[in-house]
């Protein structure tokens, strides 16, 4: 059965704290090092969604398989056009597409929203998956943060990928 993406529900806060923990604990994605709990992951989710940002989920036989959301790339107002993403799988789920589907479904949600630029913050230049993931979904690298964190024992880049969406930067934003 193809994989359903869909709008995320606070009904699936579970199955993204413990998708979201997993990639704490044990990868370089995120630089959290104590995975937050699923109070505080409603608490994220419901403030993104406040903030008129997408959040999205993708669900294989029924079960939540990965998630994808935009949040604000930077907090001062001028940035308010551009979003940083975020995605994740479950480790069981890895190298069968559903980054993609995810991150394809959050650029044009984003995009219907009037954001112009998504930023891909990669945490570690080792982290080649979403390094190919982005590139593949058009983004293009713009930088390298060399040894910026530590977690498991080892310094991390941070990889800064960037993509147009909708018209980007060819007028001005829509969003005030």
């Amino acid at each position: 059965m193809p994989p359903v993406l869909r709008p995320s529900e606070m009904g699936d806060i579970p199955a993204i704290t413990s998708i979201y923990a997993h990639a704490v604990r044990f990868g370089t994605a995120s630089f959290e090092v104590d995975p937050p709990d699923e109070a505080e992951m409603a608490r994220r989710r419901s403030e993104l969604l406040g903030g008129g940002f997408p959040y999205v989920v993708a669900e294989v036989d029924g079960e939540v398989a990965g998630y994808a959301y935009a949040g604000p790339y930077r907090a001062r107002p001028a940035y308010r056009s551009s979003v940083e993403d975020s995605v994740y799988v479950a480790p069981t789920r890895h190298g069968r597409g559903l980054g993609r589907l995810l991150l394809d479904t959050l650029m044009t949600e984003a995009s219907a929203r009037g954001f112009r630029q998504m930023i891909g913050v990669i945490g570690d230049s080792a982290c080649a998956g979403s390094i190919r993931l982005h590139e593949a979904a058009g983004f293009h690298r713009v930088g390298v943060l060399h040894a910026v964190g530590y977690k498991h024992g080892r310094w991390l880049d941070t990889v800064l990928m960037q993509r147009d969406l909708g018209l980007g930067s060819a007028v001005p934003p829509t969003r005030t």
